[in-house]
């Protein structure tokens, strides 16, 4: 799905298996140039991953808009930044998907989705990354 952050389109992967959000280094250098000041600590440094360990350099906070019809949706995200060259663009963990309702743990414990329009208008007046 493509998200704007920052007034410029992103693309966002939305992963029931992750267990929180995060965003490679690169991508964060080659689109947000000023990261560093941005950066904060994070208290978890090691991540397990299908292709190994990763090692988180911190936290970062951005705002996602996602576009819909009844209006954009807004999300205040903490993404964990890893020394990871895989993911192109930010990846939603099951953190902000349960915060914000996206994902329901069911009695069950079948997970349940929530995203009810997801077939996003074209955003003409942001630029692309």
């Amino acid at each position: 799905m493509t998200v704007c952050i920052d007034n410029v389109q992103h693309p966002l992967i939305i992963d029931s298996g992750a267990h929180c959000s995060i965003v490679a280094r690169n991508y964060l250098d080659n689109h947000f140039p000023n990261w560093e000041k941005q950066l904060l600590p994070t208290k978890e440094k090691n991540f397990k991953s299908a292709s190994g360990k990763m090692t988180s350099i911190g936290t970062i906070i951005k705002e996602i808009i996602i576009p819909h019809r009844k209006g954009n949706i807004r999300l205040n995200t903490d993404f964990v930044m890893l020394d990871y060259s895989h993911i192109q663009g930010f990846l939603l963990g099951t953190d902000y998907q349960i915060m914000y309702g996206i994902l329901q743990l069911v009695p069950t414990r079948k997970r349940k989705f929530h995203l009810i329009y997801t077939k996003f208008p074209p955003m003409t007046h942001w630029k692309s990354y």
